[in-house]
């Protein structure tokens, strides 16, 4: 599990390298410019991201006893409104960069014992489920920056890899609150790259062999984008659905968020 949880790591890294070097050449044009979210600008997707980063960050802080600001999440959710695109774009990559220090100065005894109060779910979890969560944030948001600069844009494949994984595992929960398999009058297995998709009275993912009724033809990070409802068109090209089931089927057992 150290090693899923420093590969999770490595992803949010890589995200925020990334989104730390465009931010910067983004004109203001682009960053009031629509989005892959379909109801947020750029900037909003980043205020997004940057807020995240800012509420997830103190949870984190508290398990493993470094220091954190006590704001409760309406302020901060405030603060970030009222700031100006431009702002909300700086910001975010102060508060990711936060985030991940404050991550780095873990230990490894410390990534494998604290347990993360999350605040809204029942009970504290292990680490990797608080940075998962983040991942699964951050990859598709994202997505949703770079594709409303450019269409083609695609899921970080080690990032798609890692949460296939994790969904399979210690993720597995968010799929019963994203996932309507109340959708299909009859129960699924589709496979996968790295594994399948199961839709019986709940979904699931699974990276064990298992007998399919259907084929998901396309890349894992579309397998992705489809789990958190980003796989339509345009950006569904190269994609298809052999069985059982259509991909416009499992779009309605995956709405998005």
């Amino acid at each position: 599990m150290t090693l899923l949880l420093d590969r999770a790591i490595a992803s949010l890294r890589a995200h925020h390298d990334d989104l730390a070097l465009l931010v910067p050449t983004l004109t203001d044009e682009q960053l009031a410019g629509p989005s892959g979210a379909s109801e947020w600008t750029v900037a909003q997707v980043l205020s997004h991201l940057g807020s995240g980063a800012e509420i997830s960050r103190k949870p984190v802080a508290a398990a493993s006893g470094q220091p954190f600001d006590e704001e409760d999440n309406q302020s901060v959710w405030a603060r970030w409104d009222g700031s100006t695109p431009r702002e909300q774009a700086e910001a975010y990559v102060r508060h990711d960069a936060r985030y991940l220090e404050t991550l780095a100065a873990l230990t490894p005894e410390q990534k494998g014992s604290i347990s993360v109060d999350m605040g809204f779910l029942p009970a504290p979890v292990p680490l990797v489920v608080a940075v998962g969560m983040r991942l699964n944030e951050v990859a598709a948001h994202a997505w949703d920056v770079k594709v409303g600069l450019d269409r083609a844009a695609t899921v970080d494949g080690a990032a798609a890899e890692v949460l296939l994984e994790l969904f399979a595992g210690d993720l597995g929960f968010l799929l019963g609150f994203s996932g309507k398999a109340d959708q299909l009058a009859e129960p699924a297995t589709v496979a996968v790259p790295g594994g399948a998709i199961v839709i019986t009275d709940a979904v699931t993912v699974t990276t064990e062999p298992v007998e399919a009724t259907a084929t998901f033809d396309g890349p894992q990070e579309a397998v992705l984008r489809l789990l958190t409802g980003r796989l339509r068109a345009p950006y569904d090209g190269g994609v298809s659905v052999t069985g059982d089931v259509s991909l416009d089927d499992l779009r309605r057992v995956f709405p998005g968020y």
